[in-house]
């Protein structure tokens, strides 16, 4: 299965949102995703299996529990990908950060003006 196509599922992709935030439990995992998208634990399972043998998450046993995390291998995969396409919206973001930078710096001297005037 190609890398978007494991990705393409919102369920996945929310399942490895979750684990970039740290290793969890299947248990754990169900109960955001019932809660979310209220599928049942065997679908959940269905859901983590693909992740699993697309590489995208790994799994330890301890005791009866099993803990799965990220795998970074198909994502840096994925990040080479959309590399050729960065040109595209790379200087667009850089322009954005300048403006935001520059309306934050505006923002700030007007606060200190309007304080100066105040305290006179």
């Amino acid at each position: 299965m190609h890398a978007f196509d494991v990705l393409g599922d919102p369920v996945r992709r929310r399942i490895i949102e979750l684990l970039a935030d740290g290793e969890r439990t299947s248990g754990g995992i169900v109960d955001v995703i019932h809660n979310e998208f209220g599928i049942t634990q065997a679908a959940v399972s269905q859901h983590l299996r693909v992740l699993r043998e697309a590489g995208f998450a790994d799994v330890r046993a301890e005791g009866p529990r099993r803990y799965y995390s990220v795998s970074t291998a198909p994502l840096r995969e994925i990040d080479a990908w959309l590399e050729r396409f960065r040109g595209y919206w790379e200087p667009k973001l850089d322009a954005l950060a300048t403006e935001i930078a520059r309306g934050k710096k505006r923002r700030s001297t007007t606060k200190k003006t309007t304080k100066t005037r105040s305290n006179r």
